[in-house]
């Protein structure tokens, strides 16, 4: 881990602009590779068994649910690690 974390702003930002990138920059690239891998697996999975006439949206909600739960557990995390660092442990 680096000695200053990186702004938990930040990473909100880039979880949400790419997933998983957000955990990538925190240091736990794994977790955020898992979470970008199973958001294009849910993307492909609802785009392949959604009816035609479902919307955008609705053809990509698995990957589009992956996504949303990663963008909240990026910030958390780095918020704790920034906390961390700002007092001293």
């Amino acid at each position: 881990m680096s000695a200053t974390p990186p702004d938990p702003r930040l990473v909100l930002v880039l979880a949400a602009v790419f997933p998983g990138m957000g955990h990538v920059v925190i240091g736990r690239a794994m977790r955020g590779l898992g979470f970008a891998f199973f958001t294009v697996i849910g993307f492909w999975l609802t785009a392949k068994f959604a009816a035609p006439d479902v919307s955008f949206v609705g053809r990509h909600a698995a990957g589009f649910f992956v996504w949303a739960l990663s963008i909240p557990d990026a910030y958390r995390a780095a918020r704790m690690d920034f906390e961390r660092a700002r007092v001293g442990r």
